[in-house]
């Protein structure tokens, strides 16, 4: 059967340190599907400052083309975890799109255009340790200013085990 290269849209490269998912080739079929090929590329998917809503008093723009963007980032996400926040924004507004939608929408797909070669990294030999990872995040208001995780030192046993 050979080794595994495309599955279902996502690329895999083998190799005996470890696997690679990426989505390189769908993202340059989404940038000319939509028409993004000749636009500036942008660092990030979203300003911190930016705040989607309804947008009630905004031009409201071709549903069925909103949700063709909105449903190829979502399958996206499924290699690029830093695009599920702001997708999932999107998303929210499918059943009456504005202008604000659309533009947030392209500037996601600006930010892919930059961010192609990015890859999930799964390294092989990694062995799972049972420990339960914990995690902290301190907001001040709506802004994140620490965060945190932690591994605890040992393993604690369930009882039902011990009487068996």
């Amino acid at each position: 059967m050979g080794e595994l290269n495309f599955f279902s849209g996502l690329q895999v490269k083998q190799t005996p340190k470890g696997t690679s998912i990426c989505q390189q080739k769908y993202i340059r079929e989404l940038l000319k599907r939509f028409d993004i090929e000749a636009s500036k590329v942008i660092d990030t998917p979203i300003a911190t400052a930016t705040r989607l809503d309804m947008d009630e008093t905004g031009s409201p723009v071709n549903q069925t083309m909103y949700r063709r963007i909105i449903g190829s980032l979502f399958y996206l996400t499924a290699s690029r975890p830093d695009i599920v926040f702001i997708v999932g924004l999107c998303v929210r507004f499918q059943s009456n799109p504005k202008e604000s939608h659309l533009k947030a929408a392209k500037k996601i797909l600006r930010y892919l255009k930059g961010t192609q070669d990015l890859v999930l990294y799964y390294p092989s030999g990694y062995l799972v340790d049972r420990k339960s990872t914990s995690g902290m995040a301190h907001f001040l208001g709506s802004c994140l200013i620490s965060w945190g995780t932690r591994k605890p030192n040992s393993v604690a046993l369930s009882i039902a085990k011990l009487y068996m």
